[in-house]
C-alpha cells in the first residue's frame, strides 16, 4: 500500500516561484531569468521545490482554443501532483486554466495569495496580477506540489 504524498510547503512555492518574476516569456523554455512560457515556469518551480522532473515533457501546441478528447497537461500533473478541488485552492497550488468555453486547459498559473496569482505570459514575461472573477472562473484544475 503507498502513503498519500505529502503537500510542499505552500510559502517555500511561493517564494521559489516568486523569484522567477521579470522572467522573459519564451516559448517552452524553463529557464529562470532567462525564459519560459507558462508550464516552464511550473516546470522550475517543480525542479527547486521536489527535485528533477520525472519524465520529460514533449513538444506542445500554443492554442489556447484547442480542444480534444483528453485533459493531458491535466492528467501529467495528476500523475505526479496531489489534486484538490479548484474551490479549494490555496496559495502554492498550480491551477490550470482552461481560456476558453469547451477547450482543453492550456495555461498555469501559481496561487500566491488568496486574491493573487503568478504566471507566464507572452509578451510580459513572469507576472503576477490579480485573480479577477474572469480568471477564476476559468480555474479547470488544481493540485498541490508534493514534499521532496
Amino acid at each position: 500500500m503507498t502513503q498519500p504524498l505529502a503537500s510542499a510547503d505552500p510559502t517555500r512555492v511561493i517564494s521559489v516561484a516568486g523569484s522567477w518574476l521579470g522572467t522573459p516569456y519564451h516559448d517552452q523554455a524553463s529557464l529562470r531569468g532567462v525564459g519560459c512560457d507558462c508550464l516552464g515556469l511550473a516546470r522550475g518551480v517543480w525542479r527547486e521545490v521536489v527535485g528533477p522532473e520525472p519524465f520529460p515533457i514533449p513538444p506542445y501546441s500554443r492554442d489556447w482554443g484547442e480542444t480534444g478528447p483528453r485533459e493531458v497537461l491535466a492528467e501529467g500533473a495528476g500523475r505526479m501532483m496531489i489534486e484538490v478541488e479548484p474551490a479549494a485552492a490555496g496559495p502554492g497550488a498550480l491551477v490550470l486554466f482552461r481560456m476558453k468555453p469547451r477547450a482543453i486547459a492550456k495555461h498555469v498559473g501559481i496561487l500566491t495569495g488568496p486574491d493573487t496569482f503568478l504566471h507566464a505570459y507572452e509578451r510580459l514575461g513572469v507576472i503576477e496580477e490579480p485573480l479577477t472573477p474572469s480568471w477564476r472562473r476559468r480555474i479547470a484544475f488544481a493540485f498541490l506540489f508534493p514534499q521532496r
